[in-house]
């Protein structure tokens, strides 16, 4: 199989699965105990915890485990208020910022939404006039979007959040290892990671946060994670998390020049199939990503095409596939419904190359050939 949904998912990289074999049969005390099984897991865990905040340049105190990357953003959403505080999220935020937002709106919080242009972004002055009407408690704001790729201005969105005296929040579970993050010098307050975006296991993820940020727990119980998370510790997820993060600082650069060598290829080829529109091409965009709508296509129909060849892309979010509905990333972006409906995302990872990506333009083209006879007989206009 031809895998290009690494935005959904990524592959457990070997040095994080061979980090956390002993913590799933040899060594399985519990971090918060006393005897030496106890403190071995404490150990691992804080080893772990150095590892994370080394990637996104913070300190190892600020580093809240989670069970991923949603309740981290959960958590951060919250640290706002109660009747009467306000909150304001960017339009095209992942659903787990979304609806966590619209739930805090349902117990009496003032809910804005920011509005993005037409290549999604958001811009300093439409934030700054929002600020200026009435100061939220919480701005939150994704770094890399996980439909479109495309880059928030994160230090000049936070730098205005934060001379307006509001906290600001990023769900950088896309970011992170795609792009260099110095949490400490940045001017975010709360920061959301995911360990199965950058090679890691599933289930666990993390809620950067500093110091001077007050956050109600969500889960109440034993005082784990300096009582901001109750529950027992990953220990093995927590262990696979921090191996794949220092293998993502280490390889960073790495990595990113070859997905961009990568998506450079699938756009040359993409341009010239006529019918094919970029989205967001001309604005940054993390290096793996590629999303594209179809003149007169159904993205559904087009994966269970490239699915019978073997090969795994994506319409957008995993959390809506099969929903019907088109991206709500798209139509934030002033897209209309079909084209929305019509958008494929491709997100590449280390082990694709570039016969892959021959492959998949040629399956592109001979889908588009069979489904649509105008194409086949060049009757889509350049």
């Amino acid at each position: 199989m031809i895998y290009f949904d690494h935005n959904a998912t990524t592959p457990v990289l070997p040095e994080a699965a061979a980090a956390m074999q002993p913590w799933l049969s040899e060594h399985y005390g519990n971090p918060s105990s006393v005897h030496r099984a106890g403190r071995l897991a404490r150990q691992a865990v804080e080893e772990a915890r150095e590892q994370v905040a080394a990637l996104v340049g913070a300190q190892a105190s600020e580093v809240i485990f989670t069970s991923g990357g949603t309740e981290a953003d959960n958590l951060a959403l919250h640290s706002v208020g109660g009747l009467g505080a306000r909150l304001l999220v960017g339009a095209t935020e992942h659903a787990a910022v979304l609806e966590a937002a619209s739930a805090r709106a349902g117990q009496g919080l003032e809910l804005d939404i920011l509005p993005v242009d037409q290549n999604g972004l958001i811009a300093q002055s439409s934030l700054a006039e929002r600020l200026r009407r009435d100061v939220p408690q919480l701005v939150s704001i994704m770094w890399a979007n996980n439909e479109s790729g495309v880059i928030q201005d994160i230090a000049a969105l936070g730098d205005c959040a934060q001379r307006a005296g509001a906290l600001m929040h990023t769900d950088a579970v896309q970011a992170a290892g795609k792009l260099p993050i110095d949490f400490a010098a940045s001017p975010v307050d709360l920061l959301s990671l995911s360990a199965h975006k950058i090679y890691g296991p599933k289930g666990v993820g993390a809620l950067v946060r500093k110091r001077h940020v007050g956050i109600a727990p969500m889960l109440r119980g034993g005082g784990h994670e300096g009582g901001l998370r109750a529950g027992t510790e990953n220990l093995p997820g927590i262990v696979g998390f921090g191996a794949a993060a220092r293998s993502a600082r280490l390889e960073l650069e790495q990595r990113q020049a070859h997905v961009l060598g990568l998506r450079t290829r699938l756009e040359a080829g993409l341009a010239q199939m006529p019918q094919v529109r970029l989205f967001a091409a001309s604005v940054p965009r993390v290096a793996n990503t590629c999303q594209f709508g179809l003149q007169g296509f159904q993205s559904e129909a087009l994966l269970m095409a490239f699915d019978q060849r073997g090969i795994a892309v994506a319409s957008g979010s995993a959390c809506h596939a099969g929903s019907g509905k088109p991206t709500h990333v798209l139509l934030a972006m002033g897209y209309d419904e079909d084209t929305a409906h019509s958008a494929i995302r491709v997100s590449l990872g280390q082990q694709n190359t570039a016969a892959e990506v021959d492959r998949f333009l040629s399956e592109l083209d001979d889908i588009l050939r069979q489904q649509a006879p105008a194409y086949a007989a060049g009757l889509f206009a350049s």
